[in-house]
């Protein structure tokens, strides 16, 4: 069988090894580089605490599972950590019905009080109250996603890098390759692992898929000496420290849910705004900001994913939000669909279909 695969996010490049991973023929096409859109400027956290129903709940805590799996077979090193997070978003009736609810669906969770926060986090200012979520973790996705598609193409799949997939070729009702400037590629699937690209492909067969502008602003500060142990999840939003020493926050607070569809703010100047809000929380530590990237979240209609056949025969799309929890399990399922021609039940809730 042979695979088309356009983008080379943390989607692509798990679904091309997993792919791969079984004997298919793989070639993935990006118009950029590997991880050059929303995988590139992730803040990277692997997480089952942000979720909007149940099973939605249920398919990021397998996601999680399927990073350690990924790590045990591509060995991602410090691409990949699990510190664990402290949920202070909230206080109060607030916090306590967030323990609660995900206490109920089986998540571990433990609550702290200030002194047990500044035990944990000695370089913080201690909120009143927070939530320990100890299984989640956090990853540098470009660099996950680059050890991931090598693997894939240890394994014989061809990367092709600076080709724009322009449309799709069809052959009576069957989707038989894609078109790029350079000439047309078949196969017989294509996967789109396209993220807020999706559409406009879909586009060219007559489908429609509404992703409404998403931006996301990352900021990254100087490294400063270790002084974040744990994921933060604040009232300024995530924030975590890398293995470099730079501390990364977005410059929105409730990053996760944020519905904002244009920035009419200088980037530079929300940083700003973000450092000072941070100085605060790290009153010890001299921060100052070096670099704030902007990226568009791929985050369909309803905020779930889109993973399974669309349209005509051959036509395949896995778009969704976030790729830092689920890409590695979606890599796992998609080749489960295609290799064995079978339709896997997690997935149901997410076709393409449903719009």
């Amino acid at each position: 069988m042979r695979v088309i695969i356009v983008g080379a996010g943390i989607v692509g490049a798990s679904v091309a090894w997993q792919l791969a991973r079984r004997g298919a023929e793989v070639v993935v096409l990006d118009a950029a580089q590997v991880a050059a859109g929303a995988s590139g400027c992730s803040f990277g956290w692997i997480n089952a605490s942000f979720y909007l129903d149940s099973a939605h709940h249920a398919l990021r805590v397998d996601g999680m599972a399927a990073w350690h799996r990924a790590d045990a077979e591509a060995n991602l090193g410090d691409a990949l950590n699990w510190p664990g997070a402290l949920f202070f978003e909230e206080q109060g009736a607030a916090l306590h019905s967030f323990y609660h609810e995900i206490q109920n669906m089986g998540y571990a969770a433990t609550p702290v009080d200030s002194a047990d926060f500044a035990a944990l986090e000695p370089q913080v200012a201690s909120p009143d109250e927070a939530v320990l979520l100890p299984q989640e973790g956090c990853v540098d996705l470009a660099a996950a996603t680059r050890q991931v598609m090598q693997r894939a193409q240890a394994l014989g799949a061809r990367l092709i890098t600076g080709a724009p997939v322009t449309g799709l070729v069809q052959s009576g009702e069957r989707i038989t390759g894609v078109r790029t400037p350079v000439g047309d590629y078949s196969g017989d699937n294509v996967v789109l692992a396209t993220g807020t690209g999706t559409p406009d492909i879909l586009a060219d067969v007559g489908l429609s898929l509404h992703m409404p502008p998403r931006p996301g602003l990352l900021m990254w500060t100087r490294p400063v000496a270790p002084c974040l142990r744990h994921i933060l999840v604040s009232p300024l939003g995530e924030i975590r420290q890398t293995v470099s020493g730079r501390i990364l926050i977005p410059t929105a607070a409730s990053h996760q849910s944020d519905t904002t569809e244009k920035i009419t703010t200088r980037p530079d100047i929300l940083a700003a705004e973000a450092l000072d809000k941070l100085r605060a929380l790290f009153p010890g530590v001299a921060l100052e900001w070096e670099q704030v990237s902007l990226a568009y979240r791929p985050v369909p209609q309803d905020g779930l994913p889109v993973i399974g056949p669309a349209g005509p025969d051959g036509l395949y799309v896995a778009t969704l939000h976030s790729g830092a929890t689920l890409g590695p399990l979606v890599g796992e399922l998609v080749a489960a669909e295609l290799c064995e021609d079978r339709h896997v039940a997690e997935l149901a809730p997410y076709r393409f279909t449903r719009f």
